[in-house]
């Protein structure tokens, strides 16, 4: 069982199982969002574009059952501190910080996927002058959403307005990543043109 840093148990969230997409559909591919973005990261690396990484995940394992000597159980482990965003490096010289997230909902973007420790790292890397954004998979297609964007849905919904960023928002403010071969999210691309 792992828990959060309040202690609370966490609880995965049911996901209902997949319905058959047609074969025209990016995610039919068999690959997941951050299986995707790993491999791009990777190609970014190994042709020395960008130095971006996965954060893992800060686990502190208590309570592990060894039935026999070659195999281990991890039976209870406690999340060590909240999570921060999904990615960080660096390139051209500035710092990179990023959140990706999916949906399967068809007209907007639930604004639960994201948690408010999120949303305060978030502006502590726009304070800073970083390049923080999130990479949205959304509507059969990946969507590249500048944080600051992103920080104005979140208000509007602190403040008692929607909550969720419709289609139409996403298709105005984000930019449509382009789906490459080697760098399969090649989200430099959209930095490149917003950026430098």
């Amino acid at each position: 069982m792992f828990r959060y840093p309040n202690g609370k148990p966490y609880q995965p969230k049911n996901t209902p199982k997949k319905k058959q997409q047609p074969s025209i559909v990016y995610s039919n591919r068999g690959m997941t969002l951050e299986e995707d973005l790993n491999e791009t990261n990777k190609y970014y690396l190994e042709n020395q574009l960008a130095v971006i990484h996965k954060k893992p995940t800060p686990v502190q394992i208590v309570n592990v059952d060894y039935p026999r000597r070659s195999a281990a159980v991890i039976k209870e482990a406690y999340f060590k501190q909240s999570s921060t965003t999904d990615y960080n490096g660096i390139y051209r010289g500035k710092y990179i910080d990023f959140e990706a997230k999916e949906t399967k909902n068809k007209t907007s973007f639930p604004l639960q996927n994201f948690h408010s420790h999120q949303i305060e790292h978030m502006k502590s890397v726009i304070n800073q002058n970083g390049i923080c954004f999130v990479i949205l998979s959304a509507f059969n297609d990946f969507y590249y959403l500048d944080a600051t964007h992103l920080l104005v849905f979140w208000e509007r919904q602190e403040n008692g307005g929607r909550k969720s960023i419709t289609m139409e928002e996403i298709k105005e403010k984000g930019h449509i990543i382009p789906i490459g071969y080697q760098a399969r999210i090649d989200y430099l691309k959209i930095i490149d043109k917003l950026y430098f």
